[in-house]
């Protein structure tokens, strides 16, 4: 007897191919259904090496599909990626900030326009080779959990998923490491079974995020100035697109010692350069708030929180404010808060308990 029809999203990589199987195995009914969200024949060319974006992953997929013995169909959702993740990226990093698109995607493509085309087809769930697990709390709210695999969770991309998404998702990896998952592609004999992981922003292959946005655009960026905290011009910048905060290599600076970005001024186009301690702050806001474990926080709470996706989770107080955003004061400084970037917060058990956008100030500012 079926567990139900689920559409799986298959980019072509062994964790989306062995998430098929392992949901086939178990009973479900699978679908496969790889994403088209490149935006040109020759972008489609560069992910060669394991990306979800290009015609060779439709290759891959398909053999899966028919290696598993289930059906697979190539849906074109490239304009809903170029409006809610490529355009974003470009208007975020043009405002001085930095943004992560893969949260943007994984909210808007890979969960809302998929699980409406699944829904649309009859389907019950969806399924993706996330590494994370969901869970049904006491208070009836389902939430993202930490995955069994620490070094590959991928929890932080997925907290502004939502409670309708999320009652509509199975992650069957969660419970496993990529060694495991590699090992179950190989018993089923999965032709992607070794396939190398993809690595950068699947549009950005080569990570020259400036020279992108010049494409992109079809408009150069402007010079700038590099200037100190207080004012001083120290050099040239090529334009505040191509820094983002934290960052040391590539400024082109002789200053006789390494220095940072420690801020990205957008209204004077300038790129402020200081000292590696310049960049720890323990406080921070956050606004475009998506509460998952609770529907909101009365009260000030104890939990963990991070601030970019390598980071480790760190002690901290979360509140909200009358308007709706996260404020979070971590019990010790953290490097390189950044505007565009996320702060996602969990319970001690692990389970997301919500996150938002990091802004620059105290100010929320206007999202795409």
């Amino acid at each position: 007897m079926s567990k139900g029809m689920v559409v799986v999203g298959l980019s072509g990589g062994v964790d989306s191919s062995a998430a098929a199987y392992l949901l086939h195995k178990q009973g479900y009914d699978v679908v496969g259904i790889t994403m088209q969200i490149w935006q040109n024949e020759e972008q489609a060319a560069v992910e060669e090496n394991g990306g979800c974006c290009g015609l060779s992953a439709v290759e891959d997929a398909r053999r899966v599909a028919s290696q598993i013995g289930i059906p697979h169909y190539v849906v074109n959702f490239r304009d809903i990626f170029r409006e809610t993740v490529i355009d974003d990226f470009v208007s975020e990093y043009r405002q001085g900030r930095t943004p992560n698109p893969c949260i943007r995607c994984n909210r808007y493509v890979k969960w809302e326009a998929l699980l409406d085309k699944a829904l649309s087809i009859g389907a019950d769930y969806i399924a993706t080779g996330h590494y994370a697990r969901i869970v049904h709390l006491e208070n009836g709210r389902y939430a993202i959990a930490l995955s069994a695999s620490m070094r590959k969770d991928q929890t932080y991309a997925l907290y502004n998923l939502t409670q309708f998404q999320l009652s509509h998702t199975l992650m069957p990896l969660g419970g496993l490491d990529k060694p495991a998952v590699r090992k179950a592609a190989e018993e089923a004999g999965l032709y992607v079974a070794r396939k190398p992981d993809s690595q950068d922003i699947c549009f950005v292959p080569d990570g020259n995020y400036g020279a992108f946005i010049e494409s992109y655009t079809g408009q150069k960026a402007q010079p700038g100035r590099f200037v100190t905290k207080d004012g001083q011009v120290i050099g040239e910048s090529k334009g505040i697109t191509a820094y983002t905060i934290g960052q040391r290599k590539g400024l082109g600076l002789a200053m006789g010692h390494p220095v940072f970005v420690t801020q990205i001024r957008p209204e004077t186009n300038e790129v402020v350069i200081g000292e590696n301690e310049d960049l720890f702050s323990r406080e921070l806001y956050a606004s475009h708030v998506n509460m998952m474990a609770a529907e909101a926080l009365t009260e000030p709470v104890r939990c963990l929180g991070k601030v970019r996706y390598t980071q480790k989770m760190a002690p901290c107080t979360a509140s909200q404010t009358e308007d709706g955003r996260l404020h979070i004061i971590f019990d010790e400084p953290q490097r390189a808060i950044t505007p565009g970037q996320s702060a996602v917060l969990y319970t001690e058990e692990g389970a997301v308990l919500g996150g938002g956008i990091i802004e620059a100030g105290t100010q929320p500012y206007a999202h795409n």
